[in-house]
């Protein structure tokens, strides 16, 4: 069965699409001959009856604002954890149809594998658009870990039983550390070195920052300026 966008499904059949769809991912690889990066997120104003979905495309390595597209369109999904993508994915792949620069990776806000059916929100936008995409999430949804170093860089691994699900990542020294975990076509060990590579001084990726702040306001600028 195609993916339907948007989703006017049940809360049961979206987590047998989960299932569905996690069998398609693909969990190795590192992007080659990257230009573009691009930051997704979304925002849920009117009290969540609108989808704010918002990219930052950026150029590679100078992480310079290239392009952007911020979309709204109607909720048309419930608010259920687990589920987030069912909201959020339809009104980003609009925002990412807009652009003219198509971008090499995606840096989602939210989780990727590191989901209870290995298929979060930036595992099924990855899919969804056919580009590697990363998880960079800023809390934990499931999974256990120990506590990274202090030092920026300093990662551990993010477990599920057995199974490693993710990694949980210093991306500036003494700050709360990010979870993230793979999306589809690439591997954790680049995925956690691109997250690296596009942090300038602050805990969130410049991708994350552009895009967390479109998605809450489409006229906001990032600050240029390197935290002491």
């Amino acid at each position: 069965m195609p993916a339907r966008y948007p989703y006017h499904i049940t809360t049961a059949e979206a987590r047998a699409e989960q299932e569905r769809l996690r069998h398609r991912l693909v969990r190795r690889g590192n992007p080659r001959r990257v230009r573009f990066v691009a930051g997704v997120d979304c925002a849920f104003p009117g009290e969540g009856l609108v989808t704010r979905g918002a990219v930052a495309v950026l150029s590679w390595p100078d992480l310079e604002l290239v392009e952007q597209a911020v979309v709204e369109r109607p909720t048309d999904f419930p608010y259920v954890p687990g589920l987030l993508s069912f909201r959020e994915v339809p009104t980003l792949l609009e925002a990412l149809a807009r652009l003219k620069v198509r971008p090499d990776l995606l840096l989602c806000d939210g989780q990727g594998y590191a989901h209870p059916r290995r298929l979060g929100f930036a595992s099924h936008l990855g899919l969804a658009a056919g580009l590697p995409s990363i998880g960079v999430a800023k809390s934990r949804l499931i999974g256990t870990h120990r506590q990274p170093g202090r030092k920026a860089g300093s990662r551990v691994p993010l477990m599920d039983g057995d199974e490693v699900i993710g990694a949980v990542l210093r991306t500036r020294d003494g700050v709360a550390p990010l979870f993230v975990s793979i999306g589809h076509k690439i591997g954790l060990d680049a995925a956690v070195t691109w997250v690296l590579g596009c942090c300038r001084g602050y805990r969130l990726p410049e991708t994350t920052r552009w895009a967390d702040g479109l998605a809450g306001d489409p006229g906001f600028r990032v600050k240029s300026r390197r935290p002491r």
